[in-house]
């Protein structure tokens, strides 16, 4: 039997708070769940409960099998008929769907609506594991795999601990009409950055804000992070890196530019240990990956 580790059983000990409109611990009916939020969707198929799930949002694009369920819009721009349509038993939903009206009409739905926090730290994917499986009464496989994940992401970990000098690296979000959109703290990119050994350039402001040349010339990245092209939008390699803003840098000069898929990279669920390891390797080669 598995053995978990005495803070990790304290976190499944805990019981999630809810607002008047919205429900905790587990549901009463979990056998018709819309998932909304990519994290919670890859969650109940690592579990191997997909089959719960009658319909997903368009954020969750992991499995491939995930495609076969009916979509019912993107995360932050829902509409209540649209969920409410597939008739499902319960919603559980990743913080930050929205809009707000939207979520308000959920939560007073005759619908059991549950929320999941989203935090981009190890505790945090631990907690969604534990608070989807306790939703749907399967707490023994949500322990079970938040144990394996909290032990790939030790292991991501270590792997990058023994590096003496920190790659910097600018996420950049998008570009439009030649101006960087960038990530500060406290985002998804800031904590795959941080797990996988390397530092965020950006440290002074939260979230994500469009970016002067001087500033990123000050930042001196030694690497670019992106997320992967979808179809034709954004730069193409070379023209990103032949901006003016980021042709100065080291990470100009050197031509280090990666790209990742956006949900494997700032998903924060069960792949985040192996895209924290890919990161790594992409930062320090070879030395990250024994």
């Amino acid at each position: 039997m598995r053995i978990v580790s005495v803070w990790l059983l304290s976190l499944f000990a805990l019981t999630p708070t809810a607002s008047a409109d919205e429900v905790s611990g587990i549901l009463p009916d979990p056998t018709r769940v819309v998932a909304i939020g990519g994290s919670v969707t890859e969650i109940f198929y690592a579990l191997g409960e997909e089959g719960r799930l009658i319909a997903r949002d368009s954020t969750s694009v992991y499995p491939e099998a995930a495609f076969r369920l009916p979509d019912v819009g993107y995360m932050r721009q829902l509409s209540p008929e649209g969920v409410l349509s597939v008739n499902p038993s319960a919603i559980i939903a990743l913080e930050g769907s929205g809009p707000k009206e939207a979520i308000d009409v959920l939560k007073k739905a005759k619908v059991p609506y549950l929320t999941v926090p989203e935090t981009f730290d190890r505790l945090g994917i631990m907690e969604k594991i534990r608070i989807v499986g306790e939703a749907i009464g399967e707490q023994r496989k949500a322990q079970e795999l938040a144990a394996s994940v909290d032990k790939d992401l030790t292991a991501a970990e270590a792997r990058a601990a023994g590096i003496a000098k920190r790659q910097r690296v600018l996420f950049i979000l998008s570009v439009q009409d030649g101006k960087i959109l960038a990530s500060g703290t406290g985002t998804a990119a800031d904590g795959i950055i941080k797990l996988a050994g390397g530092e965020n350039v950006i440290t002074e402001y939260p979230g994500y804000k469009q970016l002067s040349e001087e500033a990123i010339a000050t930042a001196s990245p030694d690497l670019i992070l992106m997320m992967s092209r979808g179809g034709d939008h954004g730069p193409s390699d070379e023209e990103l890196l032949s901006h003016p803003a980021i042709a100065s840098t080291p990470a100009g000069k050197d031509r280090r530019l990666v790209r990742m898929d956006g949900a494997y990279l700032l998903g924060f669920g069960p792949r985040t240990a192996a895209a924290a390891g890919d990161l790594a390797v992409a930062l320090y080669g070879q030395a990250a990956a024994n």
